[in-house]
């Protein structure tokens, strides 16, 4: 399953009192609350604000008109090149989540939106990794192309890594090991996934470590794959059952037949 990502800015010691408020509940699925604390006068905060607010749809199923508004306020105030990349970038991002949760088929919106942000943002700056990584969902999940996916997985990753930016590390990790899952790698899957849940712990990410703890689990074997699993299922209830979509990942397993 696909997540957004977004600059982990709040996350460590001496950062902005208000970016370290909205960070703490941006991880602890309080999206809303945190979207509320930012005023969107400026390009940068209006885009924030939409970010956040994007990723609540993607996470929760819902608030999709909200987001919608945000993110019209955000490319309203978007002027600079990397400001308009960057709006483009969060529409398409919302158009892939409204496809891959079924609301609406906006894939074609979804990659022409990326399509406009990639034209923006030059190779190199900071929201390309961002921009890569979400081409790579594209790619993976509605294109089902997985060596595109890995392609595009691998310059977020370099990105990530130039620009010091842990937790899309952490999402970057994660869809790699997802791959290498699926192509049979074991040891390499479970390095990747290893890696993603120790970033997300480290950063106090919450929301993300249930999924974190549910994808280490697939490549591990019993009884340690079970331990994962309701570690997983603790944290998935305890935020009131968000991500929505990881419930089917940690249904029990029926038991086999007689």
């Amino acid at each position: 399953m696909a997540h957004t990502a977004m600059s982990g800015y709040g996350t460590t010691a001496g950062d902005d009192p208000l970016q370290t408020a909205v960070w703490r509940l941006r991880s602890r699925a309080c999206w809303a609350d945190a979207a509320a604390l930012l005023q969107p006068v400026t390009a940068q905060a209006a885009l924030q604000r939409a970010s956040l607010l994007v990723e609540r749809c993607l996470y929760t199923e819902q608030g999709w008109e909200e987001a919608e508004d945000a993110l019209r306020t955000a490319e309203a105030l978007a002027h600079s090149d990397d400001e308009r990349g960057a709006a483009a970038c969060e529409r398409g991002q919302l158009a892939y989540a409204a496809t891959l949760h079924s609301v609406r088929d906006r894939a074609d919106e979804a990659r022409a939106a990326l399509g406009r942000a990639a034209a923006l943002i030059p190779p190199g700056a900071a929201g390309r990794a961002l921009l890569d990584f979400r081409r790579g969902l594209l790619a993976e999940n509605l294109a089902r192309s997985p060596q595109a996916a890995r392609a595009a997985y691998r310059r977020a990753h370099a990105g990530a890594t130039a620009h010091a930016d842990p937790l899309l590390l952490s999402f970057t990790w994660r869809h790699l090991a997802g791959l290498a899952l699926r192509d049979g790698e074991l040891a390499e899957a479970r390095h990747g996934f290893a890696e993603s849940l120790r970033i997300r712990e480290e950063l106090g990410y919450l929301v993300g470590t249930a999924p974190a703890l549910a994808s280490l689990a697939d490549a591990e074997t019993e009884p340690e794959a079970a331990r994962l699993r309701n570690e997983a299922r603790r944290l998935f209830h305890l935020l009131g059952g968000v991500p929505t979509w990881l419930a089917r990942q940690l249904a029990p397993t029926p038991p086999a037949a007689a």
